[in-house]
């Protein structure tokens, strides 16, 4: 198998492409990651959640992280990372235009509101239903892929030490892989 990196271009059409990302922030030191729907558009990527961890948390640390991928087999992906901003698309006036925006982009997919406008219940209680559209300002993207070693590179033994550390791992000698 072998990874490498993508274009900018390649990952931004995988964003495009693609409507489940997780979504990862941080509050008092501690982590949190969630699946959600989003869309790109124009150097943002777009949401819809209610109240919760989520958004508490994306309010008080604006700085998220974002995880978009492609997963054919384990072998063959392609994954994005987005490094950005968050915003809150209230119903203030100078926001409207980007709210519609926002659900312009997601409506345009079955069950776009899910995960994000679901009931939820938490510890016995049904969760307040109040809902906001928020968008991500991409500030770094990054891309990689993993494809198949079609051309069996890996075990050839042309990737030298590295070639020799990863037969140890499968268990086989020098002598088994035929490099003596």
């Amino acid at each position: 198998m072998w990874i490498q990196e993508i274009s900018r271009q390649a990952s931004i059409e995988l964003l495009a492409r693609t409507r489940l990302c997780r979504v990862a922030c941080a509050h008092e030191g501690q982590p949190y990651v969630t699946p959600m729907h989003c869309a790109y558009d124009d150097n943002h990527l777009y949401g819809l959640s209610t109240l919760g961890h989520k958004i508490t948390w994306m309010r008080a640390n604006p700085l998220v992280c974002v995880l978009v991928d492609e997963i054919v087999s384990p072998q063959d992906w392609a994954s994005v990372i987005i490094f950005g901003k968050y915003e809150e698309l209230t119903d203030a006036t100078h926001l409207v235009a980007h709210r519609q925006h926002a659900y312009n982009l997601l409506q345009t997919h079955p069950i776009w509101w899910e995960p994000g406008y679901v009931e939820t219940i938490l510890h016995g209680k049904t969760r307040l239903m109040e809902f906001m559209y928020f968008r991500i300002h991409i500030e770094q993207i990054s891309g990689h892929r993993g494809a198949p070693d079609t051309a069996g590179l890996a075990n050839s033994g042309a990737s030298g030490k590295t070639g020799r550390w990863f037969r140890r791992i499968l268990g086989r000698s020098e002598q088994q892989s035929g490099d003596r």
